[in-house]
């Protein structure tokens, strides 16, 4: 089973510069690259694949004048945007037939350099050292702060900035799910307003009300 592990990070100035640059190639990638798949699925042509979108909007798209500055990246980042695009839209469309649970998918949605920024690491692009701080390509050792310890190795990281510009990195390890000792009771659960919660066996849980109880702290 699968598990993220998220963490505070604080790089120094001239990573925030290299974590931008990261961002707006990242942006840029997945944007062109959505652009050109609306544009086929309009004129009803075949969808290209993940590795045709590769070849096309990085690999040829460093060599061209407009996007030259992709090349000043890690060239990870770059193939994982277009990996999840082609997992947002194999979502949508199996959504759309009813082979996929939950909520409707709805399509893709180009990249803003005012929402979230986000860019993945596979484990070939990062390496977590002695002293635990991570390591990623082209932008060096990050200071982190462990508020846990990582369960298992790594298989990708994501560097993530939120909209309050706080940094962040999201480790995906793989765990195994505790089991829990197996029993025959059980027990109904009622929200409420007065009270927080009244159980099945008469049990009233009061509600924590933890402004009231801080406001004058």
């Amino acid at each position: 089973m699968k598990a993220r592990f998220k963490y505070r990070i604080y790089p120094t100035t001239g990573q925030k510069y290299r974590l931008a640059k990261l961002f707006g190639c990242v942006r840029v990638v997945w944007n062109d690259s959505l652009a050109f798949c609306q544009k086929k699925y309009k004129s009803r042509e075949k969808k290209p694949t993940n590795s045709e979108l590769q070849k096309v909007f990085i690999t040829q798209a460093k060599k061209t004048e407009d996007r030259e500055w992709l090349s000043e990246v890690s060239n990870i980042p770059l193939q994982q945007s277009l990996n999840d695009l082609n997992q947002a839209d194999q979502n949508f469309f199996r959504s759309t037939k009813g082979k996929r649970k939950g909520k409707p998918v709805k399509l893709p949605k180009f990249k803003s350099r005012k929402s979230r920024q986000t860019a993945r690491f596979t484990k070939e692009g990062f390496k977590v050292g002695q002293h635990k701080v991570p390591s990623n390509a082209k932008i060096g050792k990050l200071k982190i702060v462990w508020s846990r310890e990582l369960p298992a190795v790594p298989s990708s990281v994501t560097v993530v900035k939120d909209s309050a510009n706080r940094y962040f990195l999201s480790f995906v390890v793989e765990i195994q799910p505790e089991s829990l000792p197996q029993t025959d009771n059980s027990v109904g659960i009622d929200l409420g307003i007065k009270t927080f919660a009244t159980l099945s066996n008469g049990q009233k849980i009061d509600a924590p009300k933890p402004l009231k109880k801080r406001i004058k702290k």
